[in-house]
């Protein structure tokens, strides 16, 4: 771990708010495509990056905004690693988002979210917060495999399922599916079943697979070799260099999806449930809220 001045937090694209506290990540997923070297990173992925000056900057921002929305975090890297349970900097940053009154998306796969709960419920009841959960793999030992250093399906269920009793929506991203390991009906109907039973409110797939590119693909076939012998040659056949690497199984493991989120009311459309994320009622901040 390593702490830099950053010089700039929320960045506008196409009227999305993202912000990333921080760069890189400890949980240790065998597929995370943050590895690729499209992200220009230039310290091993495992030795974070910390803005420590991430509140400060975020305050600054957000206090000189005119109109309020909706802010994202955690497509880069988790805003819950492990160095969050000391530095505390998603805490201080959900307080500031709270006190301007502006609205929260927050994707995770750590249970640590837990911690913040109460903090999240008082941003959705002034504001709006969105919960996103990452989901794979229902399996328990294949989960220890793909995911090693972050809570498994069924505890991020749990999380959700908390989530909700609050009233906080919830949405899951059911990604990546690995061809050949956990793309099966069994694991995809097993996650949505339990999705449904909690009351999340969508589930973004857009396809049943995953992406690699050189950075990532490197480090996923390693895994491989180590947890799976004899896969990558099996990949390198199949896919040889390509991005995008469906599994064989897509076309029925998509039709599944859909059929059961439409079955339960989820929204399962990826435009849909982005609209909803980013939707923010479009309110006027007065100089006499500051």
């Amino acid at each position: 771990m390593h702490f830099v001045e950053a010089k700039g937090l929320v960045h506008n694209k196409n009227g999305y708010h993202g912000m990333n506290i921080y760069r890189g990540c400890s949980h240790g997923c065998i597929y995370c495509d943050s590895r690729s070297l499209c992200y220009q990173f230039d310290h091993p992925f495992e030795d974070i990056e910390v803005k420590k000056n991430a509140p400060e900057l975020l305050e600054k921002e957000l206090k000189s905004k005119r109109s309020r929305f909706m802010i994202a975090t955690g497509a880069m890297s988790d805003p819950y690693m492990h160095c969050e349970k000391d530095l505390r900097l998603t805490r201080q940053c959900l307080e500031i988002v709270y006190k301007y009154g502006f609205g929260l998306a927050i994707q995770t796969k750590s249970d640590r979210i837990l911690e913040d709960i109460d903090l999240l419920d008082k941003i959705n009841r002034e504001s709006k917060c969105v919960v996103e959960m990452t989901l794979t793999t229902w399996d328990d030992e294949l989960c220890r495999i793909l995911e090693p250093n972050v809570c498994n399906t069924k505890r991020r269920i749990e999380v959700l399922e908390e989530m909700n009793k609050r009233g906080i929506p919830t949405i899951v991203w059911l990604t990546p599916i690995l061809p050949f390991i956990n793309d099966t009906e069994e694991n995809i109907r097993n996650i949505l079943t339990e999705c449904a039973r909690v009351g999340v409110k969508g589930v973004i797939c857009w396809d049943m697979g995953l992406t690699l590119r050189e950075g990532d693909r490197e480090y996923y076939y390693a895994a491989l070799d180590k947890h799976f012998p004899g896969l990558k040659e099996r990949y390198i056949e199949r896919y040889g260099d390509s991005y995008e690497v469906p599994s064989p199984n897509s076309r029925d493991l998509m039709k599944l999806f859909r059929n059961i989120c439409k079955d339960k009311g989820m929204m399962c459309d990826p435009d849909e449930c982005f609209r909803y994320m980013n939707d923010f009622p479009d309110k006027q901040i007065s100089i006499f809220d500051l």
